[in-house]
Parts: C-alpha cells; sequence; structure tokens
C-alpha cells in the first residue's frame, strides 16, 4: 500500500456536496497532479464533517489544519502555499464570531472540542466507500467478537447493562427491546434500521449513513445474532440519494469480504440486508407505519400492542432501531458495557447526536455527553446568538418536541428533563431561536407541519391537528379571543391523550409548551392586537420615517407591488392599502439612512 505524507480530506456530505465539494476535490486532484506531487498528497472524499455552515471544508491531516468555504479558485494560492512552501494559509481558516485571529487546527475550535464522539467517531476522517478504511479504524471487530466469543444472551445482556436507550425519539432501553424479541418462538425474526428521518432541520441520521454505512451495518449484524434473525432491512428516505447510494456500497464490499451474507466469518450464521426506500412521508418513521410501508402497504400506523418485538414485519417479531442505535452497538460491543454507562447521567447513558441549527453561529452536527447542560451546546459549541441578538428559545424534539426558554439554558440534556420541561429528546433536533422569533408563528408552523402530514387514520390527529392551526392562524391574524387560550388548551390535550400513534400524541408539544413559557405572547396577540417579535403580518406595518428618507428610490423600486410612491431626492410613501408586507423595503434601505420602520400593535403601529 503506497504511503502520502499529507491527507486532504474533503468534506463530502450533503451540507459540502451542495456547495460544490465535489468540483473542489477535483480542482485540488488536478492541481496537486499538475504539481507532481500525487506520490506525497492524497485527496480523499469524506463523509460530514459536521461544521456544515462552513462548508465545502478541508482539512489537512496530520497536521489537523482547517480550511472552510474553500472554493475552485483557491486551490493553485492553496497548495502552493500549504503543501509546497509549508505555510498554512490564514485567510481560509475559521475566525470565530468573537474574535479577530483564525483559529488554525480543528481541535482547537469550540465547534468541535467540547464534543464527545461515538458514533460519529470516523466522520471526516474515512472515505465512507472504502471499508479497507473502516476497517483499519478497528471497523467489524465488535462484530467478530460477538460471533466468536459471545451468546446471544450474552449480547443483550452487554447491551442491556450499557443502558443504551433508543435514540429515534421513545427512548425504549435497547437491550430490553431485544430480550423480549429473542423470546419469542415465532420464526423467521427481522430488524430494522429506521433512517426516515423526517423532522424539519434535522439531519442526523443521514450524516451517519452517508459518513459511516459500515458502523450500522457491523451494529444490525450484531443485533441479528442476539435475537436470531437472517434478514434486515435498512428503511431509508427516497430524499437521501447520497445515504442511499453509500450503503449500497458498503453492502456490496461487506458482501464481498463474508461480512454479510452466508456463513459470516465461517461461523455459520447468515444475515444479510434490503434497503428499503422510503415513501417520504413523515409518518412512515413510526414504527408500525415503516413496518406497513416495507409490506407494500400505505404507510399506516397501527394500535400497539402488540408490539413489534412480538407482531411486527409479516407478522413475525421485529426489532426495529434508528440509525443512531445501531451505530452505537459495535462500540459497546468493543468496549463494554460499563464504559458506556460511565458515560451521561443516571438514566440517561452515553452520547446524543443533535443537528444544531436555526439561529446560531456555528451551524452544525454534534455530537455530546447526555446530560451536557443547554448553555454549552448553545454557547460553547454552536458559538451563540448572531448579532449580538438575545437567546430566546430551542425546539428540541424537531415538530413534536417543546420549546424550552431562556431560563432553563441550564437544563441538563437527558430524557427525565426533557420530558419534564415540556420537550423531548426525539430523534435529535435542535432549532434555536433569537428575540425576533414569535413564538406563536413558531407553534403555528409545527402544527401546520404536523396537521399536512397526519396519515389521517384516527381523528383526534386528522382533526385536532387542523382545529389547533386553526385556532393559532386566528390568533396570529389578530383576531383571536381569550376563550381561544381555553379552547387550544383543551384540544391539546384531547390530541395528546387520543391520537393513535406518536405522531399525533406528540403533535401538541409545539402548543403547549408555548402557552407554558410564553403565555404573555398569546395574550399580547389577543388582547393588545400585538406580536411582540413583529412577525406576525396582519399585526404590523411598515412605514417610511419622512425626516430620514433620501428620496434614493431603492426601496419603490424593490417593491414588488408597487405599493410605494415618490420622486427622486423627495419623500417616499407606502399605501398601507396595497402593503403585503414581504419586508423588501427595509431590507433594501440602506443602514445608513434607516428611513423604513416596522411597527407592531393595533392597526400595525405601536
Amino acid at each position: 500500500m503506497k504511503h502520502h505524507r499529507t491527507h486532504l480530506l474533503v468534506c463530502a456530505g450533503t451540507g459540502c456536496v451542495s456547495c460544490g465539494a465535489f468540483t473542489l476535490k477535483e480542482a485540488l486532484e488536478k492541481e496537486v497532479a499538475g504539481r507532481g506531487l500525487q506520490d506525497e498528497v492524497l485527496v480523499v472524499a469524506t463523509g460530514c464533517n459536521g461544521f456544515c455552515e462552513r462548508g465545502p471544508i478541508v482539512v489537512v491531516h496530520p497536521e489537523g489544519i482547517f480550511y472552510q468555504r474553500l472554493t475552485p479558485e483557491d486551490v493553485p494560492f492553496l497548495v502552493e502555499e500549504h503543501l509546497v512552501k509549508g505555510r498554512p494559509v490564514q485567510k481560509f481558516m475559521y475566525v470565530p464570531p468573537a474574535e479577530a485571529k483564525p483559529v488554525p487546527k480543528m481541535t482547537d475550535i469550540d465547534f468541535f472540542k467540547h464534543q464527545r464522539l461515538i458514533v460519529l467517531r470516523n466522520r471526516g476522517r474515512i472515505d465512507p466507500e472504502k471499508i479497507e478504511e473502516y476497517i483499519a479504524y478497528d471497523g467489524y471487530e465488535a462484530m467478530a467478537k460477538a460471533l466468536t466469543e459471545m451468546t446471544p444472551e450474552g449480547i443483550i445482556a452487554e447491551i442491556s447493562a450499557s443502558g443504551l436507550r433508543g435514540r429515534g425519539g421513545a427512548g425504549f432501553p435497547t437491550g430490553r427491546k431485544w430480550a423480549l424479541c429473542r423470546r419469542e418462538k415465532a420464526e423467521p425474526k427481522y430488524i430494522i434500521c429506521n433512517g426516515d428521518e423526517g423532522d424539519p432541520g434535522a439531519f442526523m441520521d443521514r450524516s451517519v449513513l452517508e459518513a459511516d454505512p459500515h458502523a450500522v451495518v457491523e451494529g444490525m449484524v450484531i443485533g441479528a445474532r442476539a435475537i436470531g434473525a437472517e434478514k434486515g432491512f435498512l428503511y431509508i428516505r427516497d430524499e437521501y440519494p447520497l445515504a442511499v447510494q453509500r450503503m449500497g456500497v458498503a453492502l456490496g464490499q461487506a458482501r464481498e469480504l463474508g461480512l454479510l451474507g452466508k456463513d459470516i466469518l465461517g461461523t455459520g450464521f447468515d444475515f444479510d440486508l434490503e434497503i428499503v426506500r422510503g415513501a417520504g412521508a413523515f409518518v412512515s418513521g413510526e414504527e408500525t407505519a415503516l413496518i406497513a410501508s416495507i409490506e407494500g402497504q400505505r404507510a399506516y400506523p397501527r394500535q400497539r400492542p402488540p408490539y413489534p418485538a412480538e407482531h411486527g414485519l409479516w407478522g413475525r417479531p421485529t426489532v426495529i432501531n434508528n440509525v443512531e442505535t445501531w451505530a452505537n452497538v459495535p462500540s459497546i460491543i468493543s468496549r463494554g458495557a460499563a464504559w458506556f454507562a460511565g458515560l451521561g447521567t443516571g438514566t440517561s447513558k452515553g452520547t446524543k447526536v443533535f443537528s444544531l441549527v436555526g439561529k446560531i453561529n456555528n451551524t452544525g452536527l454534534v455530537e455530546v455527553p447526555m446530560g451536557i447542560r443547554l448553555r454549552e451546546i448553545v454557547y460553547g459549541i454552536g458559538g451563540g446568538i448572531p448579532g449580538g441578538r438575545e437567546f430566546k428559545a430551542i425546539q428540541i424534539g424537531g415538530p413534536s418536541g417543546g420549546c424550552v426558554p431562556r431560563d432553563l439554558l441550564d437544563l441538563p440534556v437527558d430524557y427525565e428533563s426533557l420530558t419534564k420541561a415540556g420537550a423531548m429528546m426525539g430523534s435529535g433536533g435542535m432549532i434555536v431561536m433569537d428575540e425576533d422569533t414569535c413564538m406563536v408563528d413558531i407553534a403555528l408552523y409545527f402544527l401546520r407541519f404536523t396537521e399536512e402530514e397526519s396519515c389521517g387514520k384516527c381523528a383526534p390527529c386528522r382533526l385536532g391537528t387542523r382545529q389547533m392551526a386553526g385556532i393559532l392562524a386566528r390568533i396570529a391574524g389578530g383576531q383571536g379571543t381569550d376563550d381561544d387560550l381555553r379552547k387550544l388548551e383543551e384540544l391539546a390535550l384531547t390530541v395528546k391523550q387520543g391520537a393513535l400513534c406518536g405522531l399525533g400524541q406528540t403533535a401538541p408539544n409545539p402548543v403547549l409548551s408555548t402557552l407554558r413559557y410564553f403565555r404573555d405572547e398569546y395574550e399580547a396577540h389577543i388582547r393588545e392586537r400585538r406580536c411582540p417579535a413583529k412577525v406576525c403580518k396582519n399585526l404590523i406595518t411598515y412605514d417610511i420615517e419622512p425626516d430620514k428618507c433620501v428620496g434614493c428610490l431603492l426601496c419603490l423600486k424593490a417593491c414588488p407591488v408597487n405599493a410605494i410612491t415618490g420622486e427622486r431626492k423627495q419623500v417616499h410613501v407606502i399605501d398601507q392599502a396595497a402593503c403585503i408586507k414581504c419586508g423588501a423595503c427595509m431590507n433594501i434601505c440602506p443602514p445608513k439612512v434607516g428611513a423604513v420602520s416596522k411597527h407592531s400593535g393595533e392597526g400595525g403601529r405601536s
């Protein structure tokens, strides 16, 4: 095998690919070859690096120099300076928002140095389409141990002792689920990987599938051995083409090396995996709906019990875990249950992967120990709120999660603490909101999402989400009443208690949590006809202040409905009847002029 003095690790996760990572990789390869460095420098396309907001990303290994937001035009200078002359290029490095100097090494950047990697242990360091690189980092050692040194009961005991809980949302103990399925006498048995990640702003499972597909495969083989399954399915969203493609490559490579299929590693154990491309419905992520989809039926959930561990795919015992859960399994078997149980809190062990998005400086994928405080995630890893604005709330757990306010920034991130606060772990979405966020509008956004994604099978979800969304729209439109708050809470609790599946049961969480922590905003919309965040269109107006307007015509030209009149160097006027409140006039007005202002209150004024 040829050894190279330098590896250029190009992030080729979906986020960086959308910013031109493959074009950048080609430019690097061409420049390296053109300078005769191909025997010394190797360009490697890795999975998601995690710091998605800074893509395209290149890490120079082994020095660990971190370059971000590179373009093909930057390549000749970068190669000349760093690879030829040995001078790292500061202008391509990451500069923290509150500092003036760049941080050269990836390990010194706050976004990375506060994380603890288990699931994401191979992110940004291996080519996900080369099984040899996974094996070089101890890949498939845990599987070999489980198949040659452990009994099925021993595997289950180890997973149970680790305290691993399902990372898909509910947090059910993984070992207990496997044990239930193991005890069932019916044959055959199946295992499923739930990769149907539909939460807005969430991309944890996608990134793991793209960056480290063999970790999921290895975990599933171990799980299959534990419960006695010979067949498994990877249910992956069809909207994740790169994940589907890389997992397909991984399965082919594993079969070729005898790590999947008949008589794995000569142990007599047979097991194989098949990819099923998800239909795209949010409800498909609910385990019984997912099972129906694999069976070729419409993705409708069913009443439980019986649970899938007893009566699952084609009526047979079935274990379903999500991508992150399966990716944890090899490390637990390899390093031991006590090691994993030593991380986290009393009831929430190990680490959790979150997608950190919204009004935050450092957007991306993070893995942190259970029990970490929200403040450490938002301000330590996330770098705080852009523009010096105030943190207002964080939505945790996707559209079915809750909004946690600023007063709870020191809340530990574990299953019980989040549930007590009115949120939930969910699959791991975190959406940060600043002072310019309207909590009524946020609740309405998530309710409309769950309303549209409801399968319609049960009345509480089908009708309840629609009625709640209608009430929220009325409040946001300045037509709400105090009685609407009573109706909203009553409906939310009814849906929570009466819906058939987890989607409907958790759909009211955004409403209940915002009513709990931000009731004053609801009351301002109802009693004062005012949106404190100046977001709800029916409650705001845009005005041009005569003493500031210089008659530059910029706002007039930007208005899409010609609601602004005025001559050059004369004061402009907005026709309030024609204004659609898009904000284009305010956005185009030069900051040093600041003639356009936004108001909220009765009649749009405050």
